[in-house]
């Protein structure tokens, strides 16, 4: 099925995990995808596998965030995917200097990028919008207290989307994920002394007892990225396996 012929789409975080998944996914459907990475070398070797276009930005970088999204044209889909969590820490051995780096990744890189969005999708009369949120944003997670915040932020600020921009043709929804298996889940189980049970807890966390992949995260975007969820916006979907619902 060609759901995204035509569409033009941009994931940010798209060079690996959830993110290259995604970009695959919609690519696979018709859609013309620039990837957006940090690093440029994965989105490079990526697009040489799926075309599109690679861009290097850290959406920290707010102008360059802003910058990278007026610079991709025309855009029907916006998959804000970005984010990170190197470590876990209880929130009494955490620093500003750590707060403000997920806050600017996580929240802020997120901000300036649907920003640059918004204008065009409005003029047009069509946009989806789908942000990639985190099940700590809604159940909270021990020893991930900054990085709840700035999760839970993006839950509050897609319904907000999705209130101002119905009007304009404009759907803005959020997958809350749950354990993945990623790169970034692998750094944590290879953690000393306590990498490996954190991921086992994660696991039982969820209602079906097992991590998820990054292609079950991008069905779930692709979905609400395309007309079939064409009445869908505002809304929270957990990709976690039962996660939100087992605390």
């Amino acid at each position: 099925m060609m759901r995204f012929s035509g569409r033009r789409a941009l994931v940010t975080g798209g060079g690996r995990g959830i993110g290259a998944a995604i970009a695959r996914r919609l690519a696979a459907e018709g859609a013309h995808v620039i990837v957006a990475s940090r690093t440029l070398e994965p989105a490079q070797e990526l697009v040489a596998e799926i075309g599109g276009e690679a861009v290097q930005v850290d959406v920290a970088d707010l102008d360059a965030a802003r910058d990278v999204v007026t610079g991709a044209g025309r855009l029907d889909i916006l998959v804000n995917n970005a984010g990170f969590d190197d470590r876990f820490d209880f929130f009494t051995d955490t620093d500003p200097e750590r707060w403000r780096r997920l806050i600017g990744v996580n929240l802020e890189g997120m901000l300036a990028c649907t920003q640059a969005a918004l204008r065009p999708m409005q003029e047009a009369g069509y946009g989806r919008i789908v942000n990639i949120g985190s099940e700590a944003g809604r159940i909270g997670s021990y020893g991930n207290a900054v990085y709840s915040a700035t999760k839970g932020a993006v839950t509050a600020f897609t319904k907000s989307i999705a209130r101002e921009n119905a009007r304009y043709g404009i759907t803005a929804n959020e997958l809350a994920v749950g354990p993945i298996e990623t790169p970034l889940l692998e750094k944590v189980r290879g953690t000393p002394e306590k990498g490996e049970a954190m991921v086992e807890a994660m696991r039982r966390m969820t209602l079906l007892r097992r991590l998820g992949s990054p292609e079950e995260v991008a069905a779930a975007a692709a979905f609400l990225a395309s007309e079939e969820a064409s009445y869908i916006t505002g809304e929270t979907l957990g990709v976690s396996g039962g996660m939100g619902i087992s605390a």
